[in-house]
């Protein structure tokens, strides 16, 4: 379906999470990228609550879509297709996201793509640095997911190779942020104070490194709690808790275990390159270790912009353009949101999508988007 224009143009939907986002791509392209984050109503709980969450969504979703159709200058009657994260994420925040796309894509007479929110953190590196490479060794670390994922086909194989047992890596930096009584989200606020101290200072654990673990696997529990105990037994003693160097000595923890591990991948599977994403990656250590450590290995590394790395549109606008490109078959109608739905699964496309021709069954055809082009579109900003 790509077109003389340079590509299929495609609106993504991003709400797995605290992030409102609406993303618009022309091929490789990004045109727009929309946000509207509730991270303020969340950081007095100390973390993201799911009610606040879906209702934050709810009441942002038509101004967010609005302004990045402003942005990307073109009308929603343009665009080829509509992709919506389906899953990974929290229940209700999906299902405002899923049920938005939908009503767009069924009064647009466009065909819906339900995309998986990690495949999507992979498919954002193409904005930036061009067609992934087949296969891509990805390295995705966020609030909810560490995992080490081998893709020959981001659009319909993406496998497992790792992933974090206990807490994630993003995960482990709010609550070591919480105990240093430095707000949330944790991540940006202890990669500030980490420049000024010393990694060295503090040699905390590093989980699941010893010869008989698993080579690819996470656990950020262990440090977590090793950091907390450091900290009560310091102010138990009365004395001061360098927060500088236990944010350098924490974050240099965790920076170590996943650059070492991905390197590891990379040589084990004969991949010469390495992309890492999800909103940790916008982590200034981790960065600057990969980029040592994949160097030193001949390992070419690939890293989005820190704001293509946190949950964005975007992202879900670059798969759902793949998909469109590739001719992948679209979602059904009945699409729901799946808080677990599994890496392996790229995309959720219609069951009934590869019918035979000729089938006495009748599915509905719920593809068949001609019969909706009956349906008004004059109010949905075309």
């Amino acid at each position: 379906m790509a077109d003389s224009r340079g590509g299929p143009l495609v609106l993504g939907i991003e709400t797995s999470c605290d992030e409102t986002g609406v993303g618009i791509v022309h091929g490789h392209t990004l045109l727009a990228d929309a946000v509207a984050s509730s991270v303020d109503e969340h950081a007095r709980f100390g973390g993201v609550v799911p009610e606040v969450a879906s209702r934050a969504h709810l009441e942002a979703m038509v101004p967010t879509i609005r302004r990045a159709l402003k942005e990307a200058g073109v009308a929603a009657s343009d665009l080829d297709g509509i992709a919506v994260t389906a899953g990974p994420g929290l229940a209700g925040a999906l299902l405002v996201g899923v049920s938005a796309a939908k009503a767009y894509a069924y009064a647009l007479g466009k065909p819906l793509y339900g995309v998986n929110h990690l495949a999507s953190h992979i498919c954002v590196d193409q904005l930036e640095h061009g067609p992934l490479p087949e296969p891509t060794m990805a390295l995705l670390v966020s609030g909810g997911h560490s995992s080490l994922l081998l893709a020959p086909d981001i659009t319909s194989d993406v496998r497992p190779l790792g992933a974090t047992i206990d807490d994630a890596a993003g995960e482990a930096f709010d609550k070591v942020a919480r105990v240093l009584n430095l707000g949330f989200p944790g991540g940006p606020v202890i990669d500030r104070y980490a420049r000024e101290g010393d990694p060295e200072a503090i040699r905390f654990p590093r989980g699941l490194t010893g010869p008989r673990d698993a080579a690819y696997d996470f656990s950020f529990s262990g440090l977590k709690t090793a950091v907390a105990r450091w900290i009560e037994a310091k102010r138990a003693a009365g004395e001061e808790v360098p927060v500088a160097d236990v944010s350098a000595s924490f974050q240099e923890a965790v920076v170590d275990v996943l650059t070492r591990k991905a390197v590891r991948a990379c040589k084990d599977n004969g991949v010469d390159h390495l992309m890492i994403g999800g909103g940790v990656a916008a982590n200034s250590r981790l960065r600057a270790m990969a980029a040592r450590r994949c160097e030193d290995a001949g390992i070419r590394l690939r890293v989005p912009r820190p704001k293509l790395c946190t949950d964005n549109g975007a992202m879900v606008a670059a798969l759902g353009a793949e998909m469109v490109a590739r001719n992948r078959p679209a979602s059904a109608w009945d699409l729901s949101a799946d808080s677990s739905l599994p890496v392996t699964e790229p995309h959720v496309p219609d069951p009934h999508a590869h019918s035979h021709a000729g089938d006495d069954h009748d599915h509905g055809h719920p593809h068949d988007h001609d019969h909706f082009h009956e349906l008004s579109k004059d109010n949905l900003y075309s």
